[in-house]
């Protein structure tokens, strides 16, 4: 039986996955972190649209809510 740290690592891994998959790299060093009150997205983008879209990917497949986007522009 899966403990709830593995389930939450599981999740913020495939989150993470499908950003990746999604965006075809446009978001580098992506990390999902879980909180008890959401999600918070990190990572580095050269555009603020790729940033969006990242957030849009993870909303479309969860209805755990997204925190913070901490995903940098740079």
């Amino acid at each position: 039986m899966m403990d709830t740290i593995d389930v939450t690592l599981e999740l913020a891994s495939q989150l993470e996955t499908l950003i990746r998959v999604r965006l075809g790299g446009q978001i580098r060093d992506i990390r999902v972190v879980c909180r008890d009150d959401g999600l918070v997205l990190q990572g580095r983008s050269r555009t603020y649209y790729a940033k969006q879209l990242a957030q849009h990917a993870v909303m479309e497949v969860t209805s755990i809510p997204i925190i913070a986007n901490e995903i940098v522009v740079f």
